[in-house]
């Protein structure tokens, strides 16, 4: 269960697209305390302290409710070493960040804070793109659809019991929970020979066939763990591009959250040496969870 959620503000509005999902979240998730943090490498202690109470207040004012737990910190120095600290020596358990736009980062130093943290937190992070509608961040949908992305491998699992942990805290019974693992599509090669005994196209078949049960029996024992855990939970195997079809099942799936792993010390995974992780983080429309394992 998540106790402690970090959400690093750089003073800009783009930073303060989190607001909403922080409020949202601070209702819903009982004893979450919510602490915003403004790092500044200034001294301008009272300006910056007074943007951080306010920021606070404004979430608080927004629920409607002043015994919701948010409040304010304020450290100098440089901002992603300082949220990474702050996350460690506080026993913080998720953090909440904002991005914006093609480029999927906001104004600190064009993103690199959002992939340091990225690359090194050890606790999930979430992100959350300005222009996402209210309507996903809020509670304004009948249920709850996490979509859930693997790869194949066990470390992708590694996302699981933060999922779990986040479908608790909502509400087992207003959450489903979606499962994807994507199959690419084996290519038609040009220069197979003719005159073998399987054409080249059979080929294909048998090898699409293959990962489609391969898939589904890989996600078959991962949706019993979901169901004998008493979550509602089924799966997705389309065939195409990783990102593409991952991003296009948040859409179909009106999904309200995306929860992915990120692998190894360059925080990729293996799809595309790391080219799904980062393409679906630049284009979603939908919050996302990544997990490093």
């Amino acid at each position: 269960m998540f106790k402690k959620m970090l959400v690093p503000l750089d003073g800009s509005e783009i930073s303060e697209v989190t607001f909403n999902y922080a409020r949202e979240l601070a209702e819903r998730f009982d004893g979450l305390e919510v602490i915003l943090l403004h790092v500044s490498q200034d001294r301008a202690a009272a300006m910056h302290r007074t943007y951080i109470e306010h920021s606070a207040a404004k979430i608080r004012e927004a629920a409607g409710r002043p015994d919701v737990n948010v409040r304010g910190e304020l450290l100098f120095g440089t901002p992603a070493d300082e949220i990474l600290r702050y996350t460690q020596q506080n026993r913080v358990d998720i953090i909440l960040m904002a991005t914006h736009g093609r480029s999927g980062v906001s104004r600190w130093a064009m993103g690199s804070v959002t992939y340091k943290v990225l690359r090194q937190a050890k606790v999930p992070v979430l992100l959350v793109r300005a222009g996402i509608d209210d309507a996903i961040i809020l509670d304004k949908l009948p249920e709850r659809r996490i979509l859930v992305a693997l790869d194949g491998t066990k470390s992708a699992e590694a996302v699981l019991p933060s999922v779990e942990a986040i479908a608790t805290q909502w509400g087992k019974d207003s959450v489903q929970i979606i499962l994807i693992r994507t199959c690419t599509p084996t290519q038609i090669c040009s220069d197979y020979p003719s005159d073998l005994e399987q054409s080249w196209e059979a080929r294909v078949e048998q090898e699409n066939l293959k990962c489609s049960l391969v898939a589904g029996a890989y996600l078959a024992d991962i949706e019993k763990h979901f169901k004998d855990a008493g979550f509602r939970v089924r799966s997705e195997i389309p065939f195409g591009d990783p990102a593409e079809e991952i991003l296009q099942a948040s859409v179909n799936n009106n999904a309200n959250l995306i929860a992915m792993v990120l692998h190894g010390r360059s925080g990729i995974s293996r799809w595309a040496y790391g080219d799904t992780a980062e393409d679906v983080m630049l284009g979603a429309r939908t919050p996302i969870m990544l997990v490093k394992s």
